[in-house]
């Protein structure tokens, strides 16, 4: 497949985010003292900045590359909710389906940076501050998810389930969707977390990272054999037809019946892998949304293309066409 080709039809392509939103929080700034109150740094705040992750930086990956990302999932009735829906509606991302609990807070990650700004993107990760809730969605809330997910179907090109084990995706909703979904022929594709791994059994494909792959099967992938034999035996519990395993700055591998491929690494400088994931995931779910045109090798060449130009950038970041069709031709 023509990878410029495939390129040209991501445009326009609709696909649905089911998962868990999270906003990504970045402070910049400078530790030059110590505090007189207790023996420990103090952070002079210099820049500030927030971003979309997990679910929500999927959803925005796709539409930077031009498709129509509809996120479906749950926040909280907070300040971190307010400034979300606006992130979303500045990068024109469909958000009707998302729902909003109050006993729950917006799941919200703060990064502290040591140096750098917010330009340039630059320092080293000091401290991560977590807030968020773990616990399952009510059946009431999962109910009103698939119901989003059931009135978008007709006009969905791909399905994405982007699981960060914070208690939105689970296996009745899973089953739901898929039983939903494959006789319309609608690819899907996970990116599977611990808690519902061996539950994403008859969507399309998996795309796990290395820990995550060894971790489902119970084994440190310490090599090409122990990965190899990961990757067949998700490939056959699961009933998928690929299993792409992103591995950092070794490269992906893709893995299809009585087929692997190792695809080489496309950055040569690692800033961070901070939502590299998110971008691999998103560029593969809108690339086989192109049913005619789309092979899975094709898409997850385009995707490890993506992958490396994102690894350049601090943070959750996005892939612009300009970029991709660039990295296309530089082949």
């Amino acid at each position: 497949m023509n990878l410029k080709t495939l390129f040209a039809q991501l445009q326009g392509k609709r696909v649905i985010i089911i998962g868990d939103i999270i906003v990504d929080a970045y402070l910049w700034g400078d530790v030059n003292r110590i505090s007189p109150e207790a023996p420990v740094p103090v952070f002079d705040i210099t820049a500030e900045a927030t971003g979309c992750g997990g679910a929500a930086n999927v959803a925005q990956n796709i539409a930077s590359l031009g498709g129509e990302a509809e996120l479906i999932g749950v926040i909280g009735e907070d300040s971190a909710a307010e400034e979300l829906r606006r992130m979303l509606a500045e990068r024109r991302i469909g958000s009707t389906g998302i729902c909003t609990d109050a006993q729950r807070p917006t799941s919200t990650k703060t990064r502290v940076i040591v140096g750098g700004t917010e330009k340039n993107r630059q320092g080293h990760h000091l401290l991560r501050l977590d807030k968020e809730a773990k616990h399952q969605i009510s059946a009431r809330q999962r109910a009103r998810l698939l119901d989003a997910v059931t009135a978008q179907l007709a006009e969905t090109d791909a399905i994405v389930f982007a699981d960060y084990d914070k208690g939105v995706v689970s296996p009745v909703l899973i089953r739901a969707v898929v039983k939903q979904a494959k006789p319309l022929r609608i690819p899907i594709i996970a990116d599977p977390k611990k808690n519902n791994f061996w539950h994403y059994k008859g969507v399309t494909a998996v795309t796990p990272n290395e820990k995550e792959a060894g971790a489902a099967v119970d084994t440190k992938l310490s090599d090409e054999a122990s990965l190899a034999a990961a990757g067949e035996q998700i490939l056959e519990r699961l009933a998928v037809t690929a299993v792409l395993v992103t591995r950092d700055e070794k490269g992906m591998t893709l893995f299809q019946r009585n087929q692997v491929e190792h695809l080489p690494p496309q950055s040569s400088a690692v800033t961070d892998v901070t939502g590299a994931g998110d971008t691999v995931t998103a560029v593969f779910a809108l690339a086989l949304g192109c049913k005619r045109c789309a092979d899975i090798r094709s898409a997850a060449e385009l995707s490890n293309l993506a992958g490396g130009i994102v690894v350049g950038k601090m943070g959750c970041a996005t892939v612009t066409p300009g970029e991709l069709l660039a990295a296309i031709e530089a082949r």
